[in-house]
């Protein structure tokens, strides 16, 4: 055999022994599907795991990651949002596949679009102010997402020419919309922080959101207004293993749909390396237990480091708390609506602290997480004032407010997707498929 073909032999036995091995298994448990990933060790792997399963909203009850070696094996207990087993094959053979081939990344594709990154400090009507400018220079949204979080923002939004429906590729209208943003951001007090960029990087969106208010630092900063979720405390404790060179982090917080990606995505991007950890769930808290080391093998060295996961632990699972009354806006989308729509919010004295938006079939379908001017829940009359304003057809919301978490995927009120609905959604989300019919 030519040395050639020996090499392409052995790239494909490499290819074979790395390849992620996926056992989705219904008969072991009786309240969950069990799903287990075999793999070969690697930095984010874990991470990459994880994204797959609350990228379609499944619930990860129970969790258990081990690593022998250079051999990496995860099994995850999950369930629709309904406490269900997984019964659709649709929705088992997506999961396998994509767990299969978790090595080579699955970011989000929005490439027929312009992707915009923009931190600062948060305020009263800052986003008012940003879909205005927006739709002064001609851009339509095709999908955002805005997060708060001690008294800062960050968002990643996707923009498309609104004339033609083309991505923005204009040099200099680029400068102009990162100029005319910018500004909005400074306001009067955030010369040094305000942040606007077109992003380059095809990383997960809620990674990245995550990534851009670490760097933000809203670790280190003190929340403006008062939280209307202080009685769901988060417990962060970090000790270190010493015989066996193991720092052991544990996190108890409210469970909640992606409350492992969240913490899973800051421990990998603070550079660390999951070993093993176990996750539970009891009630209604959940309770994660992780052992890991750095990228050199090295446990966590100084109270100063220490401390620093904690704070930014905490953060990571603050940011996503959904404060304050969900709205869901359903209606035909339109050049301006975004605009319109949060600048009767603001007008009305609403303060978003999360938004989500989302453009699907000429539909804008958008959920908007409100509260009054002080961060407490908005007074039951001014929603409804403003529900008239908009449209009470197209404007809903839920009195629970923020506990319903990700779990209403129907974003009029409709009745939950099937599974196998929910994953084309996410196919159609993702970029992976045209329609989602």
């Amino acid at each position: 055999m030519e040395w050639s073909a020996c090499v392409d032999e052995y790239e494909k036995l490499v290819i074979r022994m790395t390849t992620p091995r996926v056992v989705i298994d219904n008969a072991v448990c009786p309240t969950s599907t069990v799903v287990k990933v075999d793999s070969a060790r690697k930095h984010g792997i874990l991470l990459e795991a994880v994204q797959v399963l609350t990228d379609l909203n499944l619930s990860i009850k129970k969790a258990y990651v081990s690593a022998d070696g250079r051999w990496f094996m995860d099994v995850f207990h999950v369930t629709d949002l309904n406490g269900n087993k997984l019964t659709d094959e649709s929705v088992i053979n997506y999961i396998e596949q994509s767990l299969g081939s978790v090595h080579y990344g699955q970011p989000n594709d929005f490439s027929g679009s312009t992707a915009l990154e923009l931190t600062g400090t948060d305020r009263i009507g800052l986003l008012s102010e940003v879909f205005a400018v927006l739709s002064d220079l001609q851009c339509s949204v095709a999908d955002a997402k805005v997060w708060t979080h001690n008294g800062r923002i960050a968002s990643l939004i996707h923009v498309k020419d609104s004339n033609s429906g083309a991505r923005i590729e204009d040099v200099q209208l680029i400068s102009v919309i990162e100029a005319r943003l910018r500004n909005v951001l400074k306001g009067d007090n955030d010369i040094r922080s305000a942040k606007t960029s077109v992003s380059m990087a095809v990383t997960h969106t809620e990674r990245r959101l995550h990534q851009m208010m670490f760097a933000d630092r809203d670790y280190e900063r003190k929340p403006i207004l008062e939280s209307v979720t202080t009685n769901s405390p988060v417990v962060v404790t970090v000790q270190n293993w010493v015989e066996r060179g193991y720092s052991v982090v544990n996190v108890q917080a409210k469970d909640r749909t992606k409350l492992l990606f969240d913490v899973v995505c800051t421990l990998t991007d603070m550079g660390y390396i999951v070993f093993h950890a176990t996750v539970n769930t009891i009630g209604d808290r959940g309770y994660l237990e992780f052992y890991i080391r750095h990228q050199d093998g090295t446990p966590i060295s100084s109270e100063a480091e220490r401390q620093r996961v904690i704070l930014c632990l905490e953060a990571a699972v603050k940011r996503r708390a959904s404060e304050g009354v969900r709205l869901e806006l359903s209606t035909s989308d339109r050049q301006g609506l975004l605009a319109d729509v949060t600048r009767t919010f603001r007008e009305n004295g609403l303060n978003v602290t999360r938004a989500e938006v989302s453009t699907m079939k000429e539909t804008a379908q958008n959920v908007f997480y409100v509260t009054d001017v002080m961060g407490k829940p908005a007074d039951g009359k001014i929603i409804e004032s403003v529900r008239e304003k908009i449209g009470l057809s197209y404007l809903r919301y839920h009195k629970e407010g923020g506990e319903r978490d990700e779990q209403a995927v129907g974003m009029a009120g409709t009745v939950l997707l099937s599974l196998g609905s929910m994953v084309r959604k996410n196919l159609y989300n993702l970029g992976l498929i045209r329609s989602y019919s």
